[in-house]
């Protein structure tokens, strides 16, 4: 399948992955779980909802939790370069044939949600409340000691169009996994707006879901000391996968679920993708080494399993990858 060219004049400016909005079922469990395990500082909070973010972010939220009678993601929020970038995102989704709405969120200024053509739920905003940094706070540091959201990953049942889309939107293809021949079909890409290897990711899957939200950790064993902190408190049917290091993006890397099987990975050690000329790199799907550098393959469940979108059908995949699964 084609590689698609970078377009280095969107029609409008994202910046970069913002926040990430789940529904939970036991709200208190959940803060609990990011709170005191994973290290995420609360910002504020009610009987309904839970604000959270990271060491190192300016911004008032990263994570929000939402109090639901289903586990779901709501949303995927990305930051845009100035309230100009919302009106012309607006008339973008509207010379496409998109809906869209201006909606009021809590600590947010003007933002605009919109649901893209493959049931991606998205919100884009310019400005948020801003709180002190925690950085130099290495008194409330906790868990792994999470500095700032990095990424998402998402299941989508129509890969190659989910890829051409974010590209018209600016989104620039670091690496991608590809069937090996000549008629070999992309079955994921690696995507950035901000510089490093993503902002967001597109899996083959059925779809649309959320595969995972990844936060960015100082050093690997930040990542390994989650590992103790988790056999400590109970949590080790919760380590999906890891640690390790991905082949794909050089990442160090380890995959937790939390109460509600929202996936969740811990990340370090990625690389500088910021020049204009810097070309994808093709890993093959038989590669052992794309998923794991050491050669090992993920569990079936990190094939198989994610968190649906509010009120979005899920659709299978246009195609099955043929991928290595471990036993």
């Amino acid at each position: 399948m084609p590689v698609p060219q970078h377009v280095f004049e969107p029609p409008f400016n994202i910046i970069r992955s913002s926040h990430v909005v789940l529904d939970v079922t036991d709200l208190k469990l959940s803060r609990e779980f990011y709170e005191t395990t994973v290290g995420l500082h609360v910002e504020d909070a009610d009987d309904n909802v839970v604000y959270l973010r990271a060491a190192e972010e300016h911004q008032h939220h990263s994570l929000v939790l939402r109090k639901a009678a289903a586990p779901a993601c709501a949303r995927l929020g990305f930051k845009v370069g100035n309230e100009k970038d919302l009106d012309k995102a607006a008339a973008f989704l509207s010379e496409n044939g998109l809906a869209y709405a201006f909606v009021d969120q809590p600590f947010q200024g003007r933002t605009l949600q919109f649901t893209d053509p493959f049931g991606f739920q998205i919100e884009l905003y310019a400005a948020m409340d801003r709180r002190p940094h925690l950085l130099r706070r290495y008194d409330l540091y906790r868990g792994c000691h999470p500095q700032r959201l990095d990424h998402f990953n998402v299941f989508a049942a129509e890969v190659q169009d989910t890829v051409e889309f974010y590209a018209r939107l600016g989104f620039r293809l670091t690496e991608y996994a590809e069937e090996d021949g000549p008629n070999g079909r992309i079955a994921a890409a690696w995507m950035h707006r901000k510089g490093n290897v993503h902002d967001f990711a597109i899996t083959n899957g059925k779809g649309p879901r959320l595969h995972h939200f990844a936060y960015w950790t100082p050093t690997a064993m930040n990542i390994i000391h989650l590992c103790d902190v988790m056999a400590s408190q109970g949590f080790v049917k919760n380590i999906e996968r890891g640690p390790g290091r991905h082949g794909i993006s050089n990442a160090f890397f380890l995959y937790v679920r939390d109460p509600d099987g929202h996936r969740l990975e811990l990340y370090t050690s990625d690389y500088f993708t910021g020049d204009h000329d810097h070309e994808p790199l093709r890993w093959s799907l038989r590669d052992p080494r794309r998923q794991t550098l050491w050669g090992a393959p993920a569990p079936r469940s990190w094939f198989e399993q994610g968190s649906p979108f509010s009120g979005q059908a899920v659709r299978e995949p246009k195609f099955v990858a043929d991928v290595l699964v471990a036993d």
